[in-house]
């Protein structure tokens, strides 16, 4: 079973933030859709895992760092879409199931610069990898998850392809989000047995 990040075993691991510093994907020769930050090492791992890949076919981060105030608004939107979706559902039940694609705020990976989402890109643009980036279970009926069954044997190749080059330089994946890729946060602290993530929430100016 899948464990979200909105589980008390994620939420109970402490951030003790060292203090790295945030650089642009540019800086690393990654490819991009427009300036994207991580925290250093993020990007330097990042960019290891795009030299595992065969030639032609590149990394694209398409959202790296993200403010606190449009993760609030994300998460915010989506809990909306939930309770429209499900008339007379719990407070408690949104939060669980909205954390299937949306961080809680208070642990969310991409507002400590620890997660990018990002594809696979080759000669004529983005590969096939099952749905669109951001995609909710909703929209894709499911097929937004890792691992799930309703994609072509293509997108599941491609996939594997993410994940292999992804996990040998050192990140985890979100489950629910096949994009979605962390290093140094909650999640990856849980995954890799870690006693504290690294990264905390960053505010203001990455410049």
């Amino acid at each position: 079973m899948t464990v979200l990040l909105s589980d008390d075993r994620i939420t109970s691991i402490p951030a003790i933030e060292n203090g790295e510093r945030l650089v642009d994907l540019y800086t690393r020769d990654l490819a991009t859709t427009g300036r994207q930050f991580a925290r250093e090492t993020v990007a330097d791992r990042l960019a290891l895992a795009d030299t595992f890949l065969p030639v032609g076919i590149r990394l694209q981060v398409v959202e790296g760092l993200r403010p606190v105030e449009s993760q609030q608004e994300i998460w915010d939107g989506y809990c909306s879409e939930l309770e429209r979706l499900h008339p007379g559902i719990s407070v408690d039940d949104v939060h669980v199931l909205a954390s299937r694609f949306v961080s809680p705020i208070e642990v969310a990976p991409h507002v400590a610069g620890a997660a990018v989402d990002l594809r696979l890109i080759g000669a004529n643009g983005p590969l096939d990898l099952g749905t669109p980036i951001d995609a909710t279970p909703e929209q894709s009926n499911g097929a937004c998850f890792f691992a799930a069954t309703n994609i072509t044997r293509e997108a599941r190749t491609n996939r594997s392809l993410l994940a292999d080059v992804l996990s040998a330089a050192g990140l985890v994946n979100y489950p629910t989000e096949w994009w979605h890729w962390s290093y140094g946060d909650r999640y990856w602290a849980y995954t890799e047995n870690h006693p504290a993530a690294l990264y905390g929430p960053q505010f203001g100016s990455c410049d």
